[in-house]
């Protein structure tokens, strides 16, 4: 019989529809690839040379105000621009492109440059949380933005600028490839068994508990089963809610507690200030009810076994299959001896 524990096998990600080849026997091979250079820093509680600091002139010429809690800009080097033109250009069915349309925004979490989300206070990631909620519920009421992306690159190794606690906002006219994958899986699953499928997901690891991390009143955290960053984890709402504007107050308070232990449980496997992604989604706000989505969020760690030793996505992954060696099970297993009291 197939052994999870022990075969080479696939699981299949029902939200994207995508397969993940997850190889047990190969946990513990050698390593001599490359080795991240790990050299603690201080990081002072301000920094005069940092754009994101209060009262700071940016890199695009504008000073901060002297913020004292979150505050929130126009990025100065936006990705997206308001003003595209939406047009579409096709030839021949071969070159097809189409203008995109949006807004980029920097939230930053605190005026302490020192902080991060796992060093916060619960009053101070609650405020995080409801600006969240607000920014969404702004941009989403455009006309011309479909989708809200909020997410947060942590650290240098994930391509993060600038080391002061903040995030970022992209409101689009178009759903990213990611939010179309899960669309397309979410109605499918609904459509098939008249059910959420997060719902009826998160039933499941509530019951076995293996790949289960951290839980509250109101969001649970496990490594999915179709994991394919090792130590990737899924927020989850216990409640059927589809945006954080819908939240309660007491779902906002759990949310931020929940984001303040995983992010400390991070921290604390690897004994370092943790290198993620991280991103939520919520329904699409294309004026439709989207009644079958349901609010969660994704974290995405590189690091492989050790704070030196980084997963990159190459050969086979690229090619054909992402691939994983250790089992979402064993990364649970770690990441649950890792939570702080």
């Amino acid at each position: 019989m197939l052994n999870l524990k022990e075969h080479p096998h696939r699981r299949f990600n029902p939200l994207t529809g995508e397969w993940v080849v997850v190889s047990p026997h190969r946990s513990n091979r050698p390593w001599q690839g490359q080795v991240e250079k790990r050299t603690p820093e201080e990081t002072p509680e301000y920094d005069p040379t940092c754009y994101l600091c209060p009262g700071n002139e940016r890199a695009g010429g504008a000073r901060n105000p002297q913020y004292t809690s979150t505050f929130v800009f126009e990025n100065d080097f936006a990705a997206l621009l308001p003003d595209t033109p939406a047009e579409t250009v096709n030839r021949d069915d071969l070159l097809i492109a189409s203008g995109e349309p949006g807004t980029c925004r920097v939230l930053c979490f605190s005026p302490r440059h020192d902080l991060t989300l796992a060093s916060m206070s619960l009053r101070q990631t609650r405020n995080v949380v409801d600006v969240w909620a607000e920014q969404y519920a702004e941009l989403g009421s455009r006309e011309d933005v479909n989708w809200v992306q909020i997410f947060e690159n942590r650290g240098a190794m994930m391509g993060a600028s600038n080391p002061h606690p903040h995030c970022q906002i992209w409101a689009t006219m178009s759903l990213p490839n990611e939010a179309i994958k899960e669309q397309r899986g979410i109605l499918s699953y609904s459509n098939k068994h008249d059910r959420c499928m997060l719902c009826e997901y998160l039933k499941l690891e509530l019951a076995s508990g293996t790949r289960v991390i951290v839980e509250n009143d109101h969001f649970v955290v496990v490594v999915p089963f179709w994991a394919v960053w090792p130590f990737e984890t899924l927020v989850l709402a216990r409640d059927h809610v589809a945006e954080m504007p819908e939240m309660t107050v007491e779902q906002r308070d759990a949310l931020a507690a929940i984001l303040i232990k995983i992010t400390s449980t991070y921290d604390g496997l690897f004994q370092t200030s943790f290198p993620y992604s991280m991103g939520f989604h919520q329904r699409p706000t294309d004026g439709q009810a989207h009644r079958e989505w349901h609010f969660h969020g994704h974290f995405y760690p590189p690091l492989l076994r050790s704070a030196t030793v980084r997963k990159f996505m190459v050969g086979f992954e690229l090619l054909s299959t992402p691939q994983r060696d250790i089992t979402p099970e064993a990364a649970a297993e770690r990441l649950r001896a890792s939570v702080p009291a």
